[in-house]
């Protein structure tokens, strides 16, 4: 299950059943869990933790040192959840100073070549289609999908349940539920296909649209907007997710 000719640090913990592949190279300070495969010429950083039954692919490095001035070689990790499939060149950078931790978390696809840099906060079930590029400190929620070769400006948070069109720009928030494109990216409407799939019904897919509606088709300012939202539309977890998402912006959300 060990090729002879992987370099692993006698100090790394090393999970039961993983497969580890010819010319693999695994620092000290690793922890792999179990059932996990890494596949010829991957790198495993110091540092880095990978949850159960992840599949590292050829020539992907995990772990390596932030691409940040002000690291100065402090103790910070790369933590990776369980079910992850990270493919070919993947990279992902562990944290700095700030956070701490770069988190990638529960059964996440990130395709080739795909970049996640420092301090960045990956939740579940995310897709990053092949050359997506992440800087340093983005936060993905649930349920994301990132279209190929997006460029992600740091600091942004892209909401849960978002359709990312390959190719975006992003320079601002998308909020929950979103489906954005077009150049400079703009919001195109809700993620409807999407929703039907993971089992929102009906009346919880009307109430985004009805915020939505406010937000970007009332001509109110935003502030105004989620004030008419929280007067006239009841209660519900999706209202109050897009409600608490626009208001914790700090880069403001996508214009229409």
């Amino acid at each position: 299950m060990i090729s002879k000719l992987a370099c692993i640090h006698p100090e790394a913990i090393i999970g039961e059943n993983v497969q580890i592949g010819p010319f693999v190279t695994i620092d000290k300070d690793v922890i792999i869990g179990d059932n996990c495969v890494i596949d010829s010429n991957a790198t495993i950083c110091r540092f880095t933790q990978l949850g159960k039954n992840c599949h590292v692919f050829p020539s992907a490095v995990i772990g390596a040192i932030p691409q940040d001035l002000k690291f100065k070689g402090e103790e910070t990790w790369a933590v990776i959840g369980d079910n992850c499939v990270l493919r070919e060149f993947v990279t992902i950078h562990r944290g700095t100073a700030s956070k701490g931790k770069t988190i990638v978390g529960n059964n996440n696809l990130i395709m080739a070549y795909c970049h996640i840099a420092h301090d960045c906060i990956l939740h579940d079930n995310i897709i990053m289609s092949n050359v997506t590029q992440l800087a340093g400190e983005v936060e993905v929620d649930d349920f994301a999908i990132i279209g190929g070769g997006t460029l992600v400006h740091q600091f942004s948070h892209i909401g849960p349940h978002c359709m990312i069109q390959g190719g975006s720009k992003i320079n601002k928030d998308i909020p929950p539920y979103a489906i954005v494109a077009r150049e400079p990216i703009a919001f195109c409407g809700i993620n409807s296909v999407g929703l039907n799939r993971r089992g929102f019904t009906p009346e919880q897919i009307h109430t985004i649209q009805e915020v939505y509606r406010i937000v970007y088709n009332s001509g109110l300012i935003t502030s105004q907007a989620l004030e008419r939202i929280e007067n006239t539309l009841p209660q519900s977890l999706e209202r109050d997710t897009i409600l608490q998402f626009i208001q914790n912006s700090t880069r403001g959300i996508v214009r229409a």
